[in-house]
């Protein structure tokens, strides 16, 4: 029984920053940015806008009434959390009008936890093939100010409905995955903003990626020459292709020049977004899929990778009409209606986050969107509304 991907989402909120304007302002070298990191725009984040609202918004437009009778269960992944004990699932499930009788659940393991949640998924639904598993992948990449993650900032969330028979892709039973403790990256729990060693964590990406690869093929004995692409994890573009660079002499030259164009398929929509952690490497795999140049049957390549540090290499099969099924969102418009602001602009929303629970406040949410927002804190509680 084939058991994958029915359905894939995306949302991002309304504001973008222009990453050149943004080198500008600090004094950098706009290449630095555009070329060095391979990022153009990163998407800015109101105080109206958490996980919990861009993982509804992203889920919201690709359920229908069959699927939300079939739902038994909704894994959140997040490491950007709204609260140390209630998950980010709960809120979701009220939101989107899911049934009580299901299971909810929020997972965290930096940017891998919504491979997890997947591969979670796709273990329920073999075991309960006439029901579907909603995995939300969401976050908010928030290094701080004029700090040098700052370029690799970036929000959004992914929404996946997993089910038998999917119409996207088959996941395959060829997982391979490795853990182990490094200080690559980290949020302490009294920080707002995470904190990273960029050359380690560039470092071990690489090296679980080759580890990986090589271990692959060793179980399964499959070949670069089996692929039609790869999504890697991105939090930031030119990270897959220092990945992929290690793998490259597998290929002859015209694979070489196909998989090259293939990568850059998958790193359209995240170059305009930025990192979104959990949904990184999902975000890629929805950009080649609507840009790439692909064909039912093919194979895909999954690089899954969290700092901290873990990471899973699995492959998934395009079923028949995959086309079709990812048609539905256009993805460049939404990006292209976001509304760009100033590096002023960007600083003061940046520090007007409503951290402070304390205190009953409201946010900047607007009315008339039809979208889901956070407005505020009512006697420690989060509210949300759909406006």
């Amino acid at each position: 029984m084939a058991v994958g991907i029915d359905k894939l989402g995306f949302y991002t909120p309304s504001l973008a920053l222009d990453l050149v304007e943004l080198a500008k302002a600090r004094g950098d070298e706009p290449d630095k940015y555009t070329i060095g990191i391979g990022q153009s725009v990163q998407t800015v984040v109101p105080n109206y806008e958490d996980v919990v609202t861009m993982g509804v918004n992203a889920a919201k437009e690709i359920l229908t009434e069959d699927d939300l009778a079939k739902i038994e269960m909704l894994i959140f992944a997040t490491e950007s959390g709204i609260d140390n004990s209630k998950s980010a699932a709960v809120f979701a499930q009220e939101l989107l009008g899911l049934s009580p009788f299901i299971r909810t659940i929020e997972m965290k393991q930096a940017c891998y936890a919504g491979t997890y949640g997947l591969m979670q998924a796709k273990d329920f639904v073999t075991l309960h093939p006439d029901k579907k598993v909603l995995v939300i992948a969401g976050d908010i990449a928030r290094y701080g100010l004029k700090t040098p993650g700052e370029v690799t900032q970036g929000a959004g969330a992914i929404a996946m409905v997993v089910s038998a028979d999917p119409a996207i892709a088959t996941i395959n039973d060829d997982s391979v995955y490795m853990s182990r403790d490094v200080a690559d990256f980290w949020r302490p729990v009294d920080s707002t903003t995470a904190l990273v060693d960029g050359h380690l964590s560039t470092d071990v990406y690489k090296e679980m990626f080759l580890t990986l690869w090589q271990r692959y093929q060793e179980q399964t004995g499959h070949e670069l020459a089996d692929f039609a692409g790869f999504a890697f994890h991105l939090p930031y573009t030119k990270m897959g292709k220092k990945a992929l660079d290690q793998i490259m002499d597998q290929a002859d030259n015209q694979q070489q020049a196909f998989l090259r164009e293939q990568l850059t398929a998958s790193q359209v929509y995240n170059r305009q977004v930025g990192n979104l952690y959990t949904g990184s490497v999902y975000l890629a795999l929805l950009s080649l899929l609507q840009q790439g140049q692909l064909t039912d049957g093919q194979r895909l390549g999954v690089f899954s990778y969290g700092s901290g540090a873990e990471a899973e290499l699995f492959s998934l099969e395009l079923v028949p009409g995959f086309d079709k099924a990812v048609a539905g969102q256009d993805v460049l418009a939404q990006l292209a209606q976001r509304q760009n602001v100033s590096v002023a602009e960007y600083e003061a929303i940046f520090q007007s986050q409503l951290f402070d629970s304390s205190k009953n406040q409201e946010s900047d949410a607007p009315d008339g969107t039809g979208l889901c927002q956070f407005v505020g804190w009512q006697d420690g509680q989060r509210r949300y509304r759909f406006s």
